[in-house]
């Protein structure tokens, strides 16, 4: 007898915060969780924008034909941040067990900031510090 396919029920966004404060609950302040969490959210919602264009781009069919996906023109035009390579999403995801995951995400922060003049001095650079720990924040990136 064949199993039933599991239903994946979404949380609403409230329950997901709050599970991600509980992962930090160690040793941040209860104020600084919105830098790291909004942070994070901020950097995985532009990066699954990237990606679908991205996509789009490299399959290169109708007006996409012969574009670059690597080229930042492309997305400027569409109102899509330009994310590099070393700030997308699934290289973060591939870091996310490593120790100094931290150092990973404060620079995929600035490279951000470098390709969108925009954000400079924006987007929070506050994952590599001490009293974060590395684990926690690899949690909230899986």
């Amino acid at each position: 007898m064949a199993k039933a396919p599991k239903v994946v029920k979404e949380e609403p966004l409230e329950t997901q915060l709050w599970k991600a404060a509980d992962k930090l609950r160690k040793n941040i302040d209860a104020a600084e969780y919105k830098h790291v969490v909004l942070g994070l959210i901020f950097l995985k919602y532009i990066s699954d924008a990237f990606e679908e264009h991205f996509a789009k781009l490299q399959a290169g069919e109708g007006e996409y034909a012969g574009a670059d996906p690597e080229d930042k023109d492309e997305y400027q035009a569409e109102n899509i941040f330009f994310v590099p390579a070393e700030a997308r999403w699934s290289f973060l995801l591939a870091k996310a067990k490593q120790p100094d995951i931290g150092t990973f995400v404060d620079g995929a922060m600035d490279a951000i900031e470098k390709e969108n003049p925009s954000l400079k001095g924006v987007l929070p650079k506050v994952f590599a510090r001490q009293n974060l720990d590395p684990t926690s924040l690899g949690g909230l990136i899986d």
